[in-house]
């Protein structure tokens, strides 16, 4: 693998013939996005989470995706929702499990690596690990201080 910069600070490398640089900007954003829910929503066991469950129009939720990931990547402002609000809300529909979170994580850790390399790239991918853990436990805490019924 060698290694070849285009601009101070865009590292890019050659692998599989195919040069990979980091994130730089929202399109960027927007690319990864586009291509993570491509493969999660082939997923037999995720697909019906956000298909039906959280019932996710792509057309109006990816924007708000890459909202969110240019505010954690990037210090931009435009997200101000309560992302814990609304897994919560899912997860009374039908509870998240364990699963769910290492396929999301597998996923956006496959999609990233199939396009970007780089310090954000990587700083991505730590996110989402830290993401998919807390919000696991944040959840189990959740349900572990409901009522037995």
């Amino acid at each position: 693998m060698e290694a070849m910069a285009s601009s101070p600070g865009t590292a890019q490398t050659l692998q599989s013939g195919l040069a990979k640089r980091d994130i730089c900007d929202r399109a960027d954003i927007e690319t990864f996005v586009q291509a993570f829910y491509a493969r999660l929503l082939t997923d037999a066991e995720l697909a019906p989470l956000f298909l039906d469950v959280a019932a996710i129009d792509l057309d109006k939720h990816v924007p708000i995706i890459c909202d969110y990931w240019q505010k954690l990547l990037f210090g931009d402002t435009s997200y101000q929702r309560h992302t814990m609000n609304k897994h919560r809300a899912i997860d009374a529909k039908r509870p998240f499990t364990k699963r769910h979170f290492a396929l999301w994580t597998h996923y956006f850790i496959a999609t990233m690596d199939a396009q970007f390399q780089g310090p954000v790239a990587d700083k991505a991918k730590r996110i989402a690990l830290r993401i998919a853990h807390n919000m696991s436990e944040r959840l189990a805490e959740h349900h572990a201080a409901q009522p037995a019924t």
